[in-house]
């Protein structure tokens, strides 16, 4: 008996917000079509509707229409939205954030999409699109303090409720210097919310990629496997001096990059694990790495040996 092999859908983070000059939001759906039939030339069947590239949730009812229309053509089945860069706890646009985030559960619930990615990290600041990378450069800070977890439990529980009632699951992304910074704050922000409908994306990419020490790749992942329910997955390769402690990171594939995802597939299937990866990279012809790390699961998922009860 062979496992089943999960959704690996592509992410839109190759491709921008604009597509020859035209903002994607407001492009005609014959161009949206022209860029969901490149991913599925790449051998995709699945899709995460990345937010970066359009927005779902500030679409009409006719536009959102047009999109699952134009789904259907490329014959692409959108498995999530990720809400990229929309945190309900930004000090400055929290509130318009949290509105944004109900529309996009709203719009899950129209496209029969059953899981939202959201998370707490904020747009890029001027000096990290400066830098070629961005993430060696320090972003925003979330404050870690009774008021700021006290605000993002009550969003989070309201944005649950929401999307249990049109049978929608909501993830939450890690990212570095925020409240889902790391594996134990990022349960306590997940239990304090309390919502069963609440999981974990442990995109642990975005702390392995860092410019600075980092807890364990797969110790990390094995406090967040009990609540994940999404999961990013991409690989960096990453060196270390001793002698200085500079470190330097940079993308890579994920058979060839420096965490090591053979053991994080084969505790994540022991653990349970059922749920879609959304296969991403950054720089340079970012969809034919994922497609290559699409085949990189798919292989390791059908090579994994076979529990007694699963034979």
């Amino acid at each position: 008996m062979q496992r089943r092999i999960p959704d690996i859908a592509a992410a839109m983070l190759p491709f921008g917000d604009t597509v020859r000059g035209v903002a994607v939001q407001d492009a005609d759906p014959a161009l949206w079509l022209e860029t969901l039939r490149e991913v599925a030339d790449e051998g995709f069947d699945a899709i995460d509707l990345t937010d970066s590239w359009l927005k779902p949730g500030d679409l009409s009812e006719a536009r959102l229409t047009d999109l699952s229309d134009a789904l259907v053509q490329a014959n692409l089945r959108p498995v999530a939205i990720s809400s990229i860069r929309h945190s309900v706890i930004d000090p400055d646009t929290g509130a318009e954030n949290l509105s944004y985030t109900h529309r996009t559960i709203d719009a899950a619930a129209t496209l029969g999409i059953d899981l939202v990615s959201i998370g707490f990290h904020r747009p890029l600041l001027p000096r990290q699109r400066r830098n070629l990378w961005f993430w060696t450069v320090d972003g925003p800070h979330d404050r870690d303090d009774v008021e700021t977890r006290s605000q993002a439990t009550v969003a989070l529980r309201d944005l649950c409720k929401h999307a249990a009632s049109v049978g929608v699951q909501v993830s939450l992304e890690m990212y570095e210097d925020t409240l889902l910074g790391s594996p134990a704050s990022a349960v306590r922000v997940l239990t304090d919310a309390g919502m069963d409908n609440l999981g974990l994306n442990p995109d642990l990419g975005n702390l392995f990629r860092l410019h600075r020490p980092i807890d364990p790749f797969l110790e990390s992942l094995a406090v967040c496997l009990p609540y994940t329910n999404y999961w990013h997955v991409k690989s960096y390769y990453r060196d270390e001096d001793p002698a200085t402690g500079a470190v330097t990171t940079f993308p890579a594939p994920m058979e060839s990059g420096s965490m090591d995802y053979r053991s994080a597939f084969r505790m994540a299937v022991d653990a349970g694990y059922s749920g879609a990866f959304c296969v991403e990279h950054y720089g340079g012809d970012g969809l034919s790495v994922a497609a290559r790390n699409r085949d990189y699961i798919r292989h390791i998922h059908q090579t994994l040996p076979l529990k007694k009860e699963q034979r």
